[in-house]
C-alpha cells in the first residue's frame, strides 16, 4: 500500500494547495492512506475547526498536530469530538484531544497514527521515549500499519525516536523544523524513517513566514506580529511504501511545486 503524509501544512497557501492538489494526487499516486501536520494551518499557528473539515474535504484521512495544537481556543471541541484529528500524546493528559487513532484505508487496512512532541525546547509533560513504546505495543493489537508522526525541534531526538521504534511501527516521519531532510530511508528493522518532513505552503520565506517581518524582528530584537507569505508555494512531505502487514519497502521525499 502506499501512504503519503503530507508536511507542516502553513496559513492559507499551504490549505489552498492541499484542497487543490490532493484529490488529483490521490488517484495520481494510488495513494491509500494520506496524513497531514495541521499544526500550523491557521495563519501559521495552530488549526481551526474548519481548516479542519477543509483538509478533509481535500482527501486527507489523519490530521496530526504539534506544540501550537492549542493556539486556537475555538478548536477544543472539534479536538474532543474529531477522532480522526490527534494532538500529541505526551501533552498534558487534562488537555483536549488525543494523541492516537486507528482509521481504515482506502484498501481496508487498519492504520494507527501516533502523534508525539518532542522534549527540545517544547516541554511535554512527559518524555516521548518514555511513552512511545507502550503506546506501539498496544496499537499493534488494533492496526497493522502503524505512522508516528514525531513533531520535534533536534534532529538528534528524531533519529533516536527512529531507532528506538525500528521494526515495531511502518514509518517515524519527523515534523516541526518546516526544512526538508536529505536522509529518507528504510532502517534494518524495516521502519521508513525521515528526519523532517519539510513544509507544505510559501517557500519565498523564511519557514512560512513573510520574511521581512523575520528580518526586522531579527535585526531589531522588537516583537513583530508573524504573518504567512504567498510566494513559492509547495507541497512537501513523503510518499511510504509498506506491506499490508505494516512492513516498509521504501520511503521517497515528495514535492511538488505549484503550477505544476
Amino acid at each position: 500500500m502506499r501512504i503519503l503524509f503530507i508536511a507542516d501544512v502553513f496559513g492559507k497557501p499551504g490549505r489552498r494547495m492541499v484542497e487543490k492538489r490532493l484529490p488529483g494526487l490521490r488517484e495520481e499516486l494510488g495513494l491509500d492512506f494520506v496524513v497531514a501536520n495541521g499544526e500550523n494551518a491557521a495563519d501559521g499557528v495552530g488549526i481551526t475547526s474548519a481548516n479542519g473539515r477543509a483538509l478533509f474535504g481535500a482527501g486527507v484521512d489523519v490530521i496530526t498536530l504539534g506544540n501550537h495544537a492549542y493556539r486556537q481556543r475555538e478548536v477544543y471541541p472539534y479536538l474532543d469530538s474529531e477522532p480522526r484529528v490527534i494532538r500529541p500524546a505526551n501533552m498534558a493528559p487534562s488537555g483536549p484531544g488525543r494523541g492516537e487513532t486507528v482509521v481504515d484505508a482506502a484498501n481496508g487496512v487498519r492504520v494507527g497514527v501516533i502523534n508525539l512532541l518532542g522534549r527540545l525546547f517544547l516541554e511535554p509533560s512527559v518524555s516521548p521515549f518514555e511513552i512511545a513504546p507502550r503506546m506501539v505495543a498496544a496499537m499493534r493489537e488494533r492496526a497493522d500499519v502503524i505512522l508516528v508522526d514525531f513533531h520535534a525541534e533536534a534532529t538528534s531526538e528524531k533519529i533516536a525516536m527512529g531507532r528506538l521504534l525500528d521494526g515495531s511501527v511502518t514509518a517515524v516521519i519527523g515534523t516541526h523544523t518546516h526544512v526538508q531532510t536529505n536522509d529518507a530511508a528504510v532502517l534494518p528493522g524495516g521502519t521508513a524513517f525521515l528526519t523532517d518532513a519539510g513544509m507544505t505552503g510559501p517557500h519565498d520565506s523564511v519557514i512560512g513566514v513573510r520574511t521581512d517581518l523575520i528580518l526586522r524582528r531579527f535585526t531589531t530584537q522588537l516583537p513583530v506580529r508573524f504573518e504567512p507569505a504567498e510566494g513559492d508555494v509547495r507541497i512537501e512531505g513523503a510518499v511510504i511504501e509498506c506491506g499490508t502487514a505494516g512492513q516498509a519497502s521504501a520511503i521517497s521525499p515528495f514535492r511538488v511545486l505549484e503550477g505544476e
